[in-house]
């Protein structure tokens, strides 16, 4: 069993679950100047499904180019990424980070009162002459309607911001959740179902 992979992800929240699994990992993170942000911009009516592995494996295409261009040894390179959909809604289905708090309020009014879906890609990267695979898990959400108070209040607190759909499960925005369908570390951002699964078909040792 290989003992580590790379893991090409900022997220704190996906740094925990891979060590909730026992995975080892080192980070593969863009470098000063690369434009990660970029890739995440929908397509002109783009299915949530599409959109997230689209942007996996966008990803994943520029985490190996970063390892090729630096002296690293090879690990297999874990990617992911998590989008919050109300699926087949006239203004568009895919409800990313808010851009502002005007944005983290529309979105937030948007999800009241309604069951959404979340949806997080993962994949992996075996060997640095294969194509990643990649695993979709879609999660079921229903959040409470929310008072324009209560929607202030919680973009008052800072936590939508840099999350997809404006809130984050695993914080404050739990209290806005009665019921999920799903996977719970799925809409943290890796689901460790799936994210197990990936490991073993590379051989990577977590439990």
């Amino acid at each position: 069993m290989l003992p580590f992979i790379y893991l090409a992800s900022q997220s704190p929240r996906r740094q925990e679950l891979l060590k909730q699994i026992g995975a080892q990992f080192e980070m593969l993170l863009p470098e000063p100047g690369e434009d990660a942000e970029a890739i995440e911009i929908p397509l002109p009516n783009e299915k949530a499904r599409a959109y997230v592995e689209r942007i996996t494996l966008a990803k994943s295409a520029a985490a190996l180019a970063r390892w090729q261009k630096s002296n690293l040894p090879w690990a297999p390179i874990l990617c992911a990424d998590t989008t919050v959909s109300l699926p087949n809604h006239p203004t568009g289905e895919i409800l990313g980070k808010p851009s502002d708090a005007e944005d983290a309020k529309r979105i937030l009014n948007l999800l009241s009162g309604k069951m959404h879906e979340v949806l997080t890609a993962v994949a992996i990267t075996t060997s640095p002459d294969s194509k990643p695979t990649c695993l979709v898990q879609v999660s079921e959400v229903k959040f409470a309607s929310l008072s324009t108070e209560k929607i202030e209040a919680y973009i008052a607190s800072g936590e939508p911001f840099g999350k997809a759909g404006a809130y984050g499960i695993q914080g404050l925005g739990g209290a806005l959740i009665p019921s999920i369908k799903g996977s719970y570390s799925g809409i943290m951002g890796l689901p460790i179902y799936e994210t197990t699964q990936l490991l073993a078909r590379a051989q990577i040792s977590h439990l």
